[in-house]
């Protein structure tokens, strides 16, 4: 395929189809690895009849997210430049790109490590109430820490892929992960297969070996399709100065974002903790389920990043509220129809964390205060991801501030200040999805993101 062609290949269009071809694989992408992630969690689950791994693994899950959104800010700014150049038909910049961002993600990986380390027992000692619960939430993440270079690479990973079109190849890497997470989850923490029982620990072993099998599997595939070739992903390793500079004027922005959006739920869980054992054990599940049931969301965020830079990219700057609006309309209803299954046999969903029936009841009203939200979520993402599609970062930062500074106050005063129920304290996410989506809607529609260079 010569070079016209490929930039013919890398720009999108519009319609249903061209979206539906970019946002299901990534859905698959983003769905492994939370049946990965849940997956751990039934298996903790099932390690005692009173909560306790499953509650701690809810602090040590937060934490971690912390951490795997950093790579996910940088992904997303990586994402909407390679988007754009794919867009304005500049391919020979991709792989400039690409190399300059995995630069940066290493250095953020080890970056992590250290503060895990050497800071976090810490912060975990002063929050954290219950001495048990600390002491293995700090063990365990001082191992599973050690997945954070493999992740990064594998975020950058998609922002590659996602930036230029090719979505389907990710399922490669997604699908080999959670092979591995899978049967490692159920031979590390309770022994089975010759290997080790480590309990709790076990989770975090096959965590790291599961990213790493995963990163391998996709650059493999990557170099059997001769995309490293064609895009010259691995010839600009010397640091340059200013596709640095560029990506991380684009990227610090959602960087700060998501650290704030995590930090904000850190608080929440440390303010359920206080509520008992239980209401963060069911508040675990609830994350879980969150994650597990808003994957074609993310996926339509992702796709919304990726296709509204692309357009700008290739001129397109009127079609942007076009697509947008068509990419809600297939979000919204996807979601709503989750939203009514997942209704219609919540205790049979919420049997498999091996709980005893007083947890299912007291779960069960705030799973359907949860499903909710997804279905807020569903358009308020789309809205927001348009917003880092026109390279507006700081936009973003500043929406996720005054959102935050809302749900905070709302969290605080309901949990903590008022000692409301674990339903009333899960609505927060109501007041989240709906501020943010107010703030962006009006963004967008006021077209100050129009000539914005990036």
């Amino acid at each position: 395929m010569d070079l016209a062609n490929n930039t013919k290949a890398y720009k999108v269009g519009i319609d249903n189809r061209d979206i539906l071809k970019m946002a299901l694989p990534i859905s698959l992408a983003i769905l492994v690895p939370q049946i990965n992630f849940i997956t751990n969690n039934i298996f903790l689950g099932h390690l005692d009849q009173v909560g306790d791994a499953l509650s701690t693994a809810g602090i040590t899950g937060v934490y971690y997210l912390l951490f795997a959104v950093v790579g996910q800010g940088l992904n997303n700014g990586l994402q909407a430049l390679i988007a754009r150049r794919a867009g304005e038909g500049r391919v020979e910049e991709i792989g400039k790109l690409f190399s300059q961002g995995m630069v940066i993600a290493l250095v953020l990986a080890f970056t992590g490590i250290l503060v895990t380390w050497l800071v976090a027992p810490a912060v975990l000692s002063w929050s954290l109430h219950s001495a048990p619960l600390r002491e293995q939430a700090i063990s365990f993440l001082r191992i599973r820490i050690w997945g954070l270079p493999c992740l990064y690479v594998y975020q950058m990973r998609n922002a590659l892929l996602v930036g230029t079109n090719q979505s389907k190849f990710l399922v490669f890497g997604t699908l080999a992960e959670t092979i591995v997470n899978i049967t490692l989850d159920y031979g590390l923490i309770f022994g089975h297969f010759g290997l080790p029982a480590m309990g709790f620990n076990g989770a975090a072993w096959s965590s790291i070996i599961a990213e790493a099998s995963g990163m391998i599997v996709v650059f493999a595939v990557i170099h059997a399709k001769g995309i490293s070739k064609e895009l010259q992903l691995y010839k600009h390793w010397i640091i340059d100065k200013a596709n640095v500079r560029l990506i991380l004027i684009q990227s610090s922005p959602l960087v700060f974002q998501y650290i704030v959006s995590i930090v904000a739920w850190v608080f929440f869980y440390i303010l359920v903790e206080h509520h008992g054992r239980q209401a963060l054990a069911i508040s675990n599940a609830m994350r879980n389920i969150f994650g597990l049931f808003g994957v074609f969301t993310w996926a339509f965020a992702s796709t919304t990043n990726a296709m509204v830079s692309n357009i700008i990219g290739q001129g397109m700057e009127d079609k942007v509220i076009l697509l947008i609006n068509k990419i809600v309309r297939l979000s919204l209803a996807i979601t709503i129809v989750i939203f009514i299954l997942c209704n219609a046999f919540p205790a049979v969903l919420l049997s498999i964390y091996g709980q005893d029936q007083a947890f299912i009841t007291a779960a069960i009203p705030v799973f359907r205060t949860v499903s909710l939200a997804i279905v807020a979520m569903s358009f308020s993402i789309v809205w927001l991801s348009a917003v880092t599609g026109t390279g507006n970062t700081r936009i973003n930062l500043l929406i996720e501030a005054v959102t935050i500074v809302i749900y905070c106050f709302y969290v605080y005063f309901t949990l903590e200040k008022w000692h409301l129920s674990l339903v009333i304290g899960w609505m927060s996410e109501w007041v989240y999805w709906l501020s943010m989506f107010v703030q962006a809607f009006f963004y967008i529609r006021s077209g100050r993101w129009k000539g914005k260079v990036i």
